[in-house]
């Protein structure tokens, strides 16, 4: 009774201020489109670069959409009374977002910030969500039942929302379910006009281009995909689910925020490709005429590589029976050395011999016992996770392997139900002579993140501080299936941030390295920041279990939040190699993994997942009493990820 009463009371006060206020004047009708009975999926990011797919929510009792537009009058006042609307639900787990189809996504967050929005506002950058939806003005709300099959229970202006709402949480229909939205100012969808051109989209010439490009290297026979795209009839039969996959951005496989650096591997379909797309399966993915050049390209994919060929050298790893069920320790393989001397790799590629149990490797060099020290130091020798590309270092420098000793993998396996073998190989690239600079690696993680049940977005920051100027080749970020989205940004010594790679929405499932077009300059004293959103609530439908706490740990069950960054010192050569550097780096790891806020001490409220039994020690720890750990009071007091789980002392050891 308290619910109906206050959701009434709700209605009265969002009615009567409506109506009260003043409204802008209708605006030219603009051309008709239908509201869907159903929404269709998607994923949008928001001003804050956050991703929001829309059947995620499939257990919310409702979801209402409103459209947005930067400075609209009815835009400002219908977002005010949604945010009434909102606290008033918030108990009932009713959510709001702003959907805006028009502004930049800068322009959007300070209109947010300004006028204080209590949700979200997702930015439809290619209209292609305001056009499913038959958005035509701002100010207008649209009530879904996630578990009516997402349908648009209601349409029309916000004084009768409430009653919406009402009737949604009911499970009842609405009284009146479409409501003309007449006030606001028109929002224009050009492409609306273009149902004739859209239908003549030429398969041939313009549609199967973008899927050779763009989709064949993985749907191909022997490929990774479940299905090969190699026809026009294969398409055609595909074409819902594309459509779906590429509305709720899954397919192609590329997460990296396009606003936020320029990478060498973007696999993501253009603005254009991906309009061009959705809009031909919209027009019913028409033949049209000329030759299916799918079918004419069709291939097998190639053990190794297009781009890199046949490997200078292989190496096969001893097979593994991988069982049924189960929890798999972790298997560490070790091969002689398949070199004779120092040498260099210009690539790796990974070839698992079963896909869907190698959950990931990682390796390393290990000298013999005894020996000399190398005159080049060792370090990872390839690692894989789902969905890697070949590792292919940049140009001018080389991944050093020392002569001798053994190369380690470190091998992840995860059983599925059913029992599978799998034999990796491994393929080396090699450089003819030694390069000019000696590629690094390193990890920013935390290893004392801790993730409470249930919790839908839980946050956690890490960092290194350079020590020297570096130049950044790749950008790796990791983690399990509770892993939402991740950023990395740079602070420099003078305080200044600024953006090196957002990923709105991470998916376990492809995992890939970020090689920035031009290697980005570092500067000494700057930290690098990572930030990792997880979710572990019953909505994450990958969870493994939404009622525990998580900590860090390697299964896949568990959790990490790991950061590899492949770089060169700016001033280490292969004639001057610069070990010192790589050890003052680890000195920030500790510090680093602990500090959440990032003011270079360690909080006693920070000492959470393994290390929360740091806590006990803390006021002996704290030699001079300022309520903070800096880095001398947690290396005098041996805190260390080593003193918790097993050591990455090494920081070449990556994934």
């Amino acid at each position: 009774m308290k619910s109906v009463l206050l959701t009434t009371a709700a209605a009265v006060v969002v009615a009567a201020a409506f109506a009260a206020s003043a409204i802008s004047a209708p605006a030219p009708a603009p051309t008709i489109a239908a509201v869907p009975e159903r929404a269709a999926n998607f994923q949008l990011t928001d001003t804050s670069r956050l991703a929001h797919e829309l059947h995620y929510f499939k257990e919310a009792p409702a979801i209402v959409l409103m459209s947005q537009v930067n400075g609209g009058k009815t835009s400002r006042e219908t977002a005010a009374q949604l945010a009434k609307l909102q606290a008033a639900y918030k108990a009932q787990g009713v959510l709001f977002y702003a959907i805006n189809s028009k502004d930049s996504r800068d322009a959007a967050a300070a209109e947010a910030k300004a006028q204080k929005f209590a949700f979200p506002v997702l930015m439809d950058e290619l209209q292609l969500v305001g056009e499913q939806l038959g958005i035509q003005r701002e100010g207008e709300i649209f009530v879904v039942a996630p578990k009516a099959g997402f349908k648009v229970a209601y349409h029309g202006t916000v004084a009768e929302t409430a009653k919406a709402i009402d009737a949604v949480l009911a499970g009842k229909p609405v009284a009146t379910p479409r409501i003309e939205v007449k006030a606001g100012n028109t929002i224009a969808f050009p492409e609306r006009a273009k149902k004739a051109q859209h239908a003549a989209i030429s398969y041939s010439t313009e549609v199967a281009p973008i899927i050779q490009e763009k989709c064949v290297a993985c749907h191909q026979e022997g490929g990774i995909a479940p299905f090969a795209m190699d026809s026009y009839e294969i398409v055609k039969s595909m074409a819902p689910m594309i459509l779906e996959s590429v509305m709720s951005e899954r397919m192609p496989p590329y997460f990296a925020d396009p606003h936020i650096g320029t990478f060498q591997n973007n696999h993501a379909l253009s603005a254009e490709q991906t309009k061009k797309l959705i809009h031909w399966i919209d027009a019913g993915a028409p033949r049209g005429s000329g030759q299916d050049t799918l079918k004419l390209n069709a291939s097998k994919a190639p053990d190794w590589p297009v781009s890199l060929g046949k490997p200078d050298v292989i190496v096969t790893l001893p097979s593994f029976d991988v069982p049924a069920s189960g929890t798999v320790a972790y298997q560490n393989m070790r091969v002689d050395n398949p070199f004779k001397g120092d040498t260099w790799l210009k690539a790796i590629a990974i070839k698992p011999g079963e896909r869907t149990v190698l959950h990931h490797v990682t390796s390393n060099h290990s000298p013999d016992r005894g020996t000399k020290p190398a005159k080049i130091p060792g370090g990872s020798v390839g690692s894989y996770t789902p969905g890697a590309e070949p590792q292919v270092i940049a140009t001018g420098a080389g991944a050093p392997v020392p002569a001798g000793g053994k190369l380690s993998f470190s091998m992840h396996y995860t059983t599925t139900g059913k029992a599978a073998t799998d034999q990796t190989q491994i393929g080396y690239y090699t450089l003819k002579a030694p390069p000019e600079f000696i590629k690094r690696s390193t990890v920013i993680s935390d290893f004392a993140l801790k993730i409470p049940k249930g919790e839908a977005r839980h946050k956690e920051i890490a960092y290194l501080e350079f020590p020297a100027d570096a130049y950044i080749y790749t950008l790796y970020p990791h983690a399990h299936y509770r892993g939402w989205s991740v950023e990395l940004k740079q602070k420099t010594a003078d305080g200044k941030e600024s953006m090196l790679l957002a990923l709105p929405k991470y998916d376990f499932n492809w995992q890939r390295d970020y090689d920035p077009i031009e290697p980005i300059l570092i500067k000494r004293g700057t930290k690098l920041i990572a930030s990792w959103i997880y979710d572990n609530s019953t909505n994450n439908k990958a969870n493994p279990d939404p009622k525990i706490d998580v900590t860090w740990g390697e299964q896949s069950w568990q959790e990490m939040m790991y950061f590899r960054v492949n770089y060169r010192w700016a001033d280490e050569t292969v004639d001057n190699v610069r070990n010192d550097l790589q050890d003052k780096l680890m000195d920030s790891r500790t510090i680093g993994a602990l500090d959440n806020n990032a003011d270079n001490k360690v909080q006693i409220d920070e000492l959470t997942g393994t290390m929360a039994s740091v806590r006990t020690r803390f006021k002996d720890l704290d030699t001079n009493a300022d309520g903070g750990l800096d880095k001398a009071e947690l290396a005098a007091g041996n805190v260390s990820r080593a003193s918790a789980t097993r050591d990455l002392k090494d920081a070449d050891i990556d994934l």
